[in-house]
């Protein structure tokens, strides 16, 4: 029994201290919150704008902005179809409040937005599958928190199309305790089914999945990684691929997983 237990805590620490390799960048002033990716374009998303950008060369395209005071503070996107997909905040304010806005992903016009209003948290993330919308409430334990809560109670939701509430999952203590006060601020699904997820500021990735039993988030690896958390993106055309950004830089990364 001895020898079985040291093999797995052996291949544990093997695999978290795997890395995600930085293969490409981009400059992209909008990469301050996140970025999310289509076929052939990359969308850097900060609190009231977005740069869309071709993948191929790093060209911007196409920009927006929000001039009215009214979308304060994105916090990830993704594209579904040919709609971008942001979750938004009203961060550091409280109490907090949570929305989707939707955008025209050829135009970068707003075309839409569903409002959560009072709910679980701060909406930091967003991504659809399984004809599901699953979307990351976040709480925090100093700025932006609210009173009496902390950043364990950060929840997963699963809605459906029209977003009705359908189940939820909070995430494990030891992920908790290694997004050093914040939470969850980016994520999607993989082509393998599990969920590829960042924190706000620490290098690293955490691949979760769904429990076959109870509603804790099950941690199947720490990935070590350039990109300080926030918002992340699967490329449809490259599974292996993961996209980030580095915040104090301006840049937007694409990283290989391991």
């Amino acid at each position: 029994m001895i020898v079985v237990s040291l093999a797995i805590l052996a291949s544990a620490a093997q695999t978290e201290f795997a890395e995600v390799k930085t293969v490409r960048r981009y400059n992209a002033p909008e990469a301050r919150q996140a970025v999310a990716v289509d076929a052939q374009h990359f969308y850097a998303i900060t609190n009231a704008k977005i740069g869309k950008y071709l993948k191929s060369t790093g060209e911007r395209v196409a920009g927006w902005e929000d001039k009215t005071g009214t979308i304060t503070h994105l916090n990830s996107g993704v594209v579904v179809g040919k709609k971008l997909y942001c979750c938004g905040s009203n961060y550091p304010e409280i109490p907090m409040v949570g929305e989707v806005e939707i955008f025209d992903t050829e135009s970068l016009k707003h075309v839409g937005t569903h409002s959560f209003g009072l709910d679980a948290g701060s909406a930091t993330w967003i991504d659809w599958r399984s004809n599901a919308w699953w979307v990351v409430f976040g709480h925090y334990n100093g700025k932006g928190g609210e009173p009496g809560k902390k950043n364990d109670q950060t929840v997963l939701v699963k809605y459906d199309r029209e977003f009705r509430k359908l189940e939820s999952w909070v995430f494990p203590r030891t992920v908790i305790d290694r997004w050093d006060g914040m939470t969850s601020s980016g994520g999607y699904w993989t082509s393998r089914g599990t969920l590829m997820t960042s924190g706000h500021h620490t290098p690293e990735l955490y691949e979760l999945r769904l429990p076959s039993a109870g509603s804790v988030l099950q941690l199947v690896r720490i990935l070590k990684s350039e990109c300080e958390g926030q918002g992340i993106s699967a490329d449809p055309k490259d599974p292996s691929a993961v996209w980030g950004i580095q915040r104090k830089t301006g840049e937007v990364l694409v990283g290989k997983l391991p």
